[in-house]
């Protein structure tokens, strides 16, 4: 049986994808992938292909594949073990017969909605998840429900050449109780860490759960933190993907930030979201 490759294992990320069709969708982040069918197990250049776009694209969307839970999670095995949600359940919640899987659903009876804040998925934990991959089967029937992606690499380029150097070599505090309440975790990781696989250095704070950068003091960090997220939230380098029934959206949680945005009240959203298990710590 032949062994599927880890992220780090493909050789030349930035080389060009041969299996695949790719349709980029802005110019700094996302893209749309085709000639590709998650139903099925992918053959090895199938794989290299996909982390190669993950790489190159940061955020890869599939059209019109009606994915069961099986296939979910096959796509998101290609790329590490599966990631355990941490934190208490909040708007969406893991599935009893199935922990991996949380359902992401809301409607007219729903208050909140996940994810409505720029954030990086779960960056509270210990490590982040890799990626995440949604798959959307219900779509509000008048559109809406669209999810901003932002790339952090770019936030980072952008950054004032001074304040890049004073920040250099300094870590911030992730508190997981932002969003999930009582007893969820904390971590701390670099502001500049480096990809693991590109070795890119890219901004890693969000506004859904950094509360401070350590090195600084309470009034350094209330300027320079909200400065901070408005470079991660820049629309120069975002892109706005609207959602189609059965798509699926699957980005990597290290170099992207995104948020949803809930406009489709009384409609429905509804879909399924896997993680990837996260290889180590971001690193300065």
């Amino acid at each position: 049986m032949e062994t599927i490759p880890t992220f780090h294992q493909v050789q030349d990320w930035s080389a060009p994808c041969k299996t695949l069709t790719i349709k980029k969708l802005s110019p700094h982040v996302g893209a749309e992938i085709g000639n590709l069918d998650l139903l099925r197990p992918l053959a090895l250049d199938e794989i290299e292909d996909l982390h190669r776009a993950l790489a190159q694209h940061l955020v890869l969307f599939f059209r019109d594949q009606r994915l069961d839970f099986a296939a979910q999670k096959r796509l998101a095995g290609y790329f590490g073990e599966l990631h355990v949600h941490v934190g208490p359940n909040t708007e969406s919640k893991a599935l009893e017969e199935d922990p991996i899987v949380r359902r992401q659903h809301f409607d007219s009876t729903s208050k909140k909605v996940s994810g409505e804040v720029w954030h990086t998925d779960q960056s509270c934990a210990e490590p982040p998840p890799l990626g995440s991959i949604l798959y959307n089967h219900i779509v509000p029937p008048d559109g809406g429900g669209d999810t901003l992606f932002g790339n952090m690499y770019r936030a980072y380029e952008e950054l004032p050449p001074k304040l890049k150097t004073y920040l250099e070599g300094m870590t911030a505090t992730h508190d997981g109780s932002f969003a999930f309440g009582k007893n969820a975790p904390v971590a701390v990781h670099p502001v500049f860490p480096r990809h693991e696989v590109t070795g890119k250095k890219l901004l890693y704070v969000n506004r859904g759960f950094t509360t401070k950068i350590n090195e600084l003091g309470r009034r350094e960090n209330a300027t320079i933190l909200p400065l901070l997220f408005e470079y991660c939230e820049d629309p120069r380098w975002q892109l706005r993907f609207r959602w189609e029934a059965h798509s699926t959206a699957f980005w990597d949680n290290r170099c992207t930030q995104h948020m949803a945005i809930w406009d489709y009240h009384p409609n429905t959203r509804s879909g399924y979201r896997v993680q990837i298990r996260g290889h180590a710590n971001p690193q300065a």
